[in-house]
């Protein structure tokens, strides 16, 4: 059976969790019926394992900032340099997407523009629509999205696999199967729709129309396969996600 780590580095909210679970849960849900063993730790309070058990490491999104430095957080950019070292197929969200550039020679930060929360168009690069992971699906497709930071800086090595009007960043790679994503594969409409009410004091103080947000939420089917396609990679690393 092959094993998957989840490393989960936040908690969602509340309400989330008791509609959908917390950040681990969703991503299982969005495993599917894929035939993978799956061990979640949190890397908050958790000792980290010996990666020579798993075939594939998943990092979820988290409201802490990269930027901040806690302990936990930098204690893991060496263990994803031991990722990289292993050439383990690796998928970071958000938190986890930031977390890798800055591991391996990019920087994190708040974003110049502000916060990009929402539904909104990705576009895939060239490099997108020829890659292993990503370029089965729509050269353009709908993504939710939340976050304040992102990665400012790519590593020398990064290849940009998406874009969008607000991000340039969307989702990179890095050798043949280190993946970061910028939005949320694993969101669906009605997490999505929390998020914008969380935060609707700032976004409504920063100008954007939350209720022309909340109107534009819409299902993602394209970029809710990511996580299934990645478990498929990590079974057989030679196939073509499907």
């Amino acid at each position: 059976m092959t094993r998957l780590l989840l490393i989960r580095t936040g908690n969602t909210f509340p309400e989330c969790i008791e509609r959908h679970g917390d950040f681990d849960q969703l991503f299982i849900h969005a495993l599917g019926d894929s035939p993978v063993e799956v061990t979640m730790i949190d890397a908050r309070h958790d000792s980290l394992p010996d990666l020579a058990g798993f075939q594939g490491v998943l990092i979820t999104g988290s409201h802490h900032m990269v930027s901040d430095h806690e302990a936990w957080s930098d204690a893991l950019l060496p263990f994803i340099r031991q990722m990289a070292a292993r050439q383990l197929p690796v998928l970071g969200v958000c938190y986890g997407h930031q977390l890798i550039a800055q591991a391996l020679g990019g920087k994190a930060g708040y974003h110049p523009d502000g916060p990009e929360v929402g539904t909104f168009t990705i576009k895939l690069t060239p490099a997108g629509q020829k890659d292993r992971l990503l370029g089965q699906l729509p050269a353009q497709f709908p993504a939710h999205l939340t976050h304040s930071q992102s990665a400012l800086t790519l590593p020398d090595n990064a290849v940009i696999l998406a874009c969008n009007h607000h991000e340039p960043h969307q989702a990179f790679r890095i050798g043949e199967q280190i993946w970061g994503l910028q939005f949320h594969p694993e969101f669906n409409t009605d997490v999505c729709h929390t998020y914008l009410e969380r935060q609707q004091q700032t976004l409504t103080e920063l100008g954007q129309d939350v209720e022309q947000l909340h109107n534009q939420v819409q299902r993602t089917e394209a970029a809710a396969t990511l996580i299934r396609r990645f478990a498929t990679l990590c079974i057989n690393p030679q196939a073509t996600a499907s």
